[in-house]
């Protein structure tokens, strides 16, 4: 498209001796009251204007924004580049060199399929923390990593040399998130186009949803499936709705003895209770200018978390001396200042813009916390956490040792609490005192170790302590506390509990650096902290096998064990198959609860141990002081390391060059890789459209409740023995010990559409009725191909729907999808042969990603669900009212009916209602017209 300026806004900027061309945001009337993220939306929208996609109408819909209005102006939004880590990043490439094929096939140029927009992936998913607590634990876990990935490193190698555009860090360098900041992230960028220098706010989207990590840089970013990043790669615009932006205002300083973990866990739980799901949440106010650079990516990396699109941060002076601290050179830096300056992207505390909505933290009430056992936003108090504890363990453990079955999937406990209504359960953790303690759950259990100590396991115990995941073990402040926090103990004489599985898994390599100068490595790894890897490790599941006697004990005696780590995420199931409760901490609380071996345990009244004296040793006697604190970071910490890290970052160690690894445009698929297949989303695809059609005579696949995660959909961690996925793995050869993770394997489909719905906690309520009323975990549903409707593998039961032509839907509750950005999640659901998933409300990554993969999402109406319309699971569903999208039309609602079956209890009724249809943007009908946003713009692009 030819661009189009219909403000005037073209212009130049000269900083030093370089001159760029720009796009003047002043130009548009209302400019000066909007706040800094939309400021950065309107000049991508001045830049990118072409009367089309683009149009004088949104620009000026920006510029005269209502922020009390709610959202119903769509623009389009193109990115500056993509972001990627390999577990979401493989199958975008999968299919952008199957897309190849596809243009071929259709008569096309297959060198028209590269990255449009510049595309970056960071490996840093596949370290599985197998080797633990020893000196070698880095270098075999990633040999062990390039022994099980080898297939997937070779395929990466192989995009990196043929797509342009396309840089490939290798493993072993750092998370994605850190590298981001530190080395791939320009705030302001510069790029040549059609001859002209240009700058231009730096903007991304991401495969993985912490991308939101570089807001803390005030670079506008979020996390999108990899259905949407390989669009916006393909040089699609990611469709948006104007959004309601949350003015967070910051005001005082963060008191002693507390961390930016503490602010993180606070944040989340204000912003979850307030609801900003969808908005943009940007942070203003004079105590700004006092969060250091490392802390806001902290907050902006757990958006998420609280559920907000963004989470950002202004540029301001912390801005500039964090791009100069990581070795960006002057002249980039300049560009930053200047640009900001020029565009009013600077931060200026006196002048405040207009914003939906307002919150306010006084960072100095913040206190410590914790959050758990299965939630980001279940903050407690580190103060209650003991009490907390014995609350919720009622949760997964009974006197008669049972796990006590959740009938209500995830959200709320199988009873709630007296007099608390469902939304008061999101915050009864945070009370201080609760009316009566329950009766406390004991269940000790005896363990010897094979190479020595015995000791008692019980509900509790901490059989994993991980110092884990993207800012946490990259930001500078809760690392060196860690790191003195474990000088202290072992001063004192103090030793971690010979049950905890201890990992370190820092961010960047240059945490190492600074803990070598520091000296502070000798420390953590006198208590076992030793470098496991450099990436995601714990939070996604790669947290390896624990101790196995340990391991042996918690299942034998069904043991609710617990895992402290300092991540992000702690939803059931994803830390360690054996875990049932899970708790997210700083990294120097991470080490204080493996030197306590307990969850129940009181830090101002239950004592870490004894020292040389006999006298009893607090958590208060090892805490260190923000002066100590901040004279090792004074001290350890210099641009230097990061010049020296960053200066060969894409080059890889003698593993990854050594690698053998084929050439040419198109790919040459092993026909016996069971990592990297032909996708198989193009089979039989025309030119012409296909017209969408109602759905008649549909069976319900699953039932389920609310707050179903995408990690419940599709998950990321361990192949279970037995199971489908797990069944295909052992027909192709590979060894139980060989299966690796969902994640690592999602360049095949195959044992994808296997894994679907396949998570061990998995609550479809559908299999109850053949189950004595009880809900059994896992991936299971009742096939109804079959004249008794028995239990199944919900693999299989679908494989017999299509085999039937039978198409299926999805009955789910509230925040459906909520959790990572899987694609898998929607690529699954898609080739289950489900084609409508009907909710009460969706999270915005996953609604998205399903009308990307050509299912259409739909909601109950205001106030219903499906159990409240009678429904169960055994009606035959209808749909009507789709077709309208044929004459371009997207229908507001379409007409439910849900009609008994042979299998439904006699005398049931047929239900009918109207289901909201939840495609937002025109552009989004058209991806549902073309059966997914892959085949739209393949039509496109030939």
């Amino acid at each position: 498209m030819s661009a189009v300026n219909s403000f005037g806004a073209k212009s130049t900027l000269q900083v030093g001796e370089e001159t760029y061309e720009v796009f003047r945001i002043d130009t548009v009337p209302g400019y000066e009251k909007l706040p800094f993220s939309l400021k950065v939306l309107l000049e991508n929208l001045l830049r990118t204007e072409d009367g089309a996609n683009v149009t004088k109408e949104q620009i000026e819909a920006l510029g005269s924004w209502v922020p009390s209005a709610d959202p119903d102006t769509e623009i389009q939004f193109t990115p500056a580049r993509v972001v990627m880590q390999d577990f979401t990043g493989v199958p975008c490439i999968v299919d952008l060199a199957t897309m190849r094929e596809a243009v071929t096939a259709l008569g096309g140029d297959p060198a028209k399929i590269n990255p449009l927009s510049p595309a970056e992936m960071v490996i840093d998913h596949s370290v599985i923390a197998d080797l633990f607590g020893t000196e070698n634990a880095l270098e075999r876990n990633v040999e062990i990593e390039y022994e099980r990935n080898g297939e997937r490193y070779q395929f990466l190698r192989w995009g990196q040399t043929a797509f342009d555009d396309f840089k490939v860090v290798p493993p072993g360098t750092g998370i994605v998130h850190q590298v981001n900041i530190e080395h791939l992230a320009k705030v302001i960028y510069d790029r040549t186009v059609d001859g002209v220098l240009r700058a231009y706010p730096d903007t991304c989207v991401g495969t993985d949803s912490h991308t939101t990590m570089v807001n803390g840089l005030g670079v506008l970013g979020w996390g999108v499936g990899g259905i949407e990043a390989e669009a916006a790669m393909l040089g699609q615009p990611v469709s948006m709705l104007i959004p309601r932006v949350v003015g967070f205002k910051l005001t005082g300083a963060i008191p002693a003895g507390v961390t930016a973990t503490d602010v993180v866990l606070t944040i989340t739980d204000m912003l979850r209770k307030h609801g900003v799901v969808g908005k943009f949440v940007e942070f203003y106010g004079a105590g700004v200018a006092s969060v250091p650079l490392a802390n806001r990516a902290t907050i902006g990396n757990m958006s998420p978390e609280f559920g907000s699109t963004a989470a950002i941060f202004p540029i301001d002076d912390v801005t500039l001396d964090y791009l100069r601290l990581t070795g960006r050179d002057e002249k980039a830096v300049a560009l930053v200042e200047e640009y900001a300056k020029l565009q009013t992207l600077w931060h200026d505390a006196d002048s405040e813009p207009a914003f939906s909505e307002y919150l306010e933290l006084d960072l100095g009430t913040v206190v410590p916390s914790i959050a758990g056992p299965k939630r980001p936003q279940d903050r407690i108090l580190l103060s209650n956490a003991k009490e907390q504890f014995n609350v919720d363990l009622t949760n997964y453990a009974d006197d008669d040792h049972d796990l006590v079955d959740l009938t209500i999937s995830e959200s709320f406990p199988a009873s709630d609490p007296p007099g608390l209504s469902p939304e008061d359960e999101y915050s009864h953790h945070e009370h201080h005192h609760h009316s009566h303690a329950p009766h406390s759950v004991s269940k000790p259990t005896k363990v010897t170790l094979a190479d020595g100590p015995s000791f008692t396991l019980n509900h509790g115990s901490v059989a994993l302590a991980a110092i884990t995941s993207c800012t946490n073990t990259s930001n500078p402040s809760v690392m060196i506390a860690a790191g003195l926090l474990a000088k202290k103990a072992l001063d004192k004489g103090l030793k971690s509990k010979p049950w905890v599985k201890t990992t370190l898994g820092p961010g960047s390599k240059v945490v190492t650096d600074y803990y070598e100068k520091s000296g502070l490595d000798k420390a953590l790894e006198g208590l076992g902290f030793y470098t496991v890897g450099y990436g995601c490790t714990i939070c996604i599941g790669n947290s390896g096998p624990l101790i196995e006697e340990v391991s042996s004990a918690i299942n034998d005696n069904d043991l609710a064990v617990t895992a402290v780590l300092s991540g992000n995420r702690n939803f059931e199931g994803r830390i360690s198959p054996d875990v049932k409760m899970n708790y997210l901490a700083s990294p120097p609380l991470v080490v204080a609860y493996a030197l306590a071996g307990t969850m129940n345990f009181d830090f101002e009244s239950d004592a870490l141990g004894t020292d040389a004296n006999g006298d009893a040793v607090f958590l208060k006697d090892i805490w260190p002081a923000p002066d100590e604190v901040q004279e090792i970071i004074d001290a350890s910490i210099s641009r230097e390391q990061f010049i020296k890290q960053y200066a060969t970052v894409f080059d890889g160690d003698e593993r990854w060059t050594s690698l053998p690894t084929p050439t040419g445009p198109i790919f040459e698929w092993d026909a016996d890789s069971t990592y990297v297949r032909k996708a198989p989303y193009f089979e039989g695809m025309q030119m012409d459209l296909t017209p969408v059609a109602d759905i008649s005579g549909a069976r319900v696949m699953a039932t389920l409740g609310d707050s179903v995660t995408t990690d419940h959909i599709s998950p990321a961690g361990s192949i279970k023995g037995g199971t489908p996925a797990a069944q295909y793995l052992r027909e192709h050869g590979v060894a139980q010990k060989d299966f690796n993770s969902y994640g690592s394997r999602r360049g095949n489909h195959e044992v994808m559409i296997r894994g679907t719905f396949a998570n061990i906690r998995l609550k479809n309520e559908l299999v109850a009725a053949v189950n004595d009323g009880q809900i059994v975990e896992g991936g299971y549903t009742r096939d109804f191909t079959q004249a008794e409707a028995p239990q199944s593998y919900i693999y299989d039961a679908c494989k017999n729907y299509e085999a039937q032509g039978t198409p299926l839907v999805v009955f789910g509750g509230k925040e459906y999808g909520s959790g990572s950005s899987r694609d898998w999640a929607a690529k699954g659901t898609s080739l289950l042969g489900v084609k409508a998933v009907i909710t009460e409300s969706f999270e915005r990554i996953h609604r998205s990603n399903l009308i990307g993969m050509g299912v259409v999402p739909l909601q109950f109406p205001a106030g219903e669900s499906w159990k409240s319309l009678g429904l169960d699971g055994t009606e035959v569903v209808s749909i009507t009212g789709l077709e309208q999208l044929n004459e371009g039309v997207t229908p507001k609602t379409v007409r439910v009916v849900a009609a008994p079956s042979e299998h439904s209890a006699a005398g049931k009724e047929t239900v009918e209602f109207d289901a909201v249809v939840r495609i937002d943007t025109p552009g989004e009908a058209d991806y549902y017209r073309n059966g997914g946003i892959l085949q739209y713009v393949l039509r496109s692009l030939v």
